[in-house]
């Protein structure tokens, strides 16, 4: 078992910055990959970066540039710097991590808000 636990949400202006967190704890030794994906009101969950364990990153074209996934393996934290955002960003954003075992595990999500 995995658990995650994200923080770093809150409230910021457009242009602003925030940097979000997840913790890993449990097996930590089968994650083979973190992300982080983002629900916005009315709409389904959307990838948003990934992070593997040789520490190649991708992510969602319009936040390219903008947001970068990072992780600190020696505390087992995950952070998405945010830079230059926009209202469109606003969502709940939730940590994922899935295992050499194929299983995917969830954190409880954590609330952004660009407000214009």
């Amino acid at each position: 078992q995995v658990q995650l636990v994200e923080s770093g949400g809150g409230l910021v202006q457009a242009g602003g910055s925030l940097r979000l967190s997840c913790a890993a704890s449990g097996s930590i030794f089968s994650i083979r990959d973190m992300g982080w994906y983002r629900q916005a009101p009315g709409k389904q969950r959307d990838f948003v970066a990934r992070i593997t364990n040789d520490d190649t990153t991708n992510y969602k074209d319009s936040v390219q540039g903008r947001f970068t996934i990072s992780r600190d393996n020696a505390k087992n934290i995950m952070y998405l710097q945010m830079n230059s955002l926009k209202p469109e960003d606003t969502a709940v954003y939730y940590c994922n991590a899935g295992t050499s075992q194929y299983v995917t595990y969830w954190g409880q999500g954590t609330q952004v808000t660009v407000s214009s």
